[in-house]
């Protein structure tokens, strides 16, 4: 049997509802890649490496499908290039290039708007069905990820300084809720793994002309074992893992409950910062987890 495995829409798998919680986690360590990457690595050169390797590995493992659906991977090659773009180059790179010049609390802020983006645009466009109860489980999740950005204290949100690199990071974040509401309106008869290797072709066909401007300038540096390490850090983890696993879950459950997810990153990223980087945790991410982990419940229990 060489086709892929069609999850029915109105399913809800247990294996998906798993991978539902775990997919923030695998983004996880994109958090500390990018804390790892400056003065090692420079933006193009290590999203291009890191989707060129996981591309390279979801081909090896979906080749005879690719194989057999060569035709309709072809003719849709602008929908690949378009997810390519707006998944890998923007959602890669630029994220690295913001960091430059704006804070961690900036980014986090101006992420926290993707979510609600994603459901406002699969319940507008997509025709989702979204109830009060989990626009209610929205809200707070989206309150407890406010509490762990800003650490117990909302008086800071009047400090907070806009920047240039802000303009890179708000377009990280629409281009992200556009990647999540395209690869639900452009359905596809390929596996969720065939078609993020195809994608990620295209994201590497994107991020080529920025990689080998930094080549060419030598704002990359001289390659070692520390840049291949995070290239290969990123494209296994946040990049196969993640992505795959938020494809699988996107096409059983939709657009509108996955993205409600994506509140747990800041959870799943100070748990990764204390274990690897040895920050400390604090009461604001009990309390954070205490209002994001029931919100997202809300949002992802099954209808009756």
């Amino acid at each position: 049997m060489t086709g892929p495995i069609r999850t029915r829409a109105n399913a809800w798998p247990g294996g998906a509802l798993v991978l539902l919680w775990l997919t923030p986690a695998l983004w996880a360590v994109n958090y500390i890649v990018a804390r790892k990457a400056p003065g090692v690595i420079e933006p193009h050169l290590l999203a291009a490496g890191r989707w060129a390797l996981a591309a390279l590995v979801l081909t090896a493992v979906a080749h005879r499908e690719l194989w057999n659906h060569r035709r309709l991977v072809a003719a849709a090659w602008r929908e690949h290039l378009v997810l390519g773009a707006l998944g890998m180059l923007i959602c890669g790179a630029w994220v690295y290039l913001g960091a430059r010049t704006t804070s961690a609390m900036n980014i986090a802020l101006i992420y926290a708007a993707s979510p609600v983006l994603i459901a406002l645009g699969a319940v507008l466009w997509l025709g989702e069905r979204f109830s009060l109860r989990q626009a209610c489980g929205v809200v707070l999740a989206l309150a407890g990820v406010i509490h762990v950005i800003v650490q117990g204290r909302w008086t800071a949100l009047g400090e907070v300084q806009w920047v240039a690199g802000d303009g890179w990071i708000v377009a990280c974040m629409v281009s992200w809720a556009a990647y999540a509401l395209l690869l639900k309106h452009w359905p596809s008869p390929l596996s969720s793994t065939a078609r993020l290797a195809v994608t990620a072709w295209g994201g590497v066909v994107t991020l080529l002309p920025g990689a080998f401007w930094e080549l060419s300038s030598r704002a990359g540096g001289a390659w070692s074992i520390d840049a291949l390490a995070l290239v290969v850090a990123a494209a296994l983890i946040p990049g196969v893992g993640a992505y795959w696993a938020y494809s699988h879950v996107q096409k059983a459950l939709g657009a509108s409950r996955v993205a409600a997810t994506l509140y747990m990153g800041p959870l799943w990223g100070a748990l990764a910062a204390w274990g690897v980087l040895g920050e400390a945790l604090g009461w604001h991410h009990a309390m954070g987890a205490a209002l994001i982990i029931p919100g997202i419940a809300l949002v992802t229990r099954r209808p009756r």
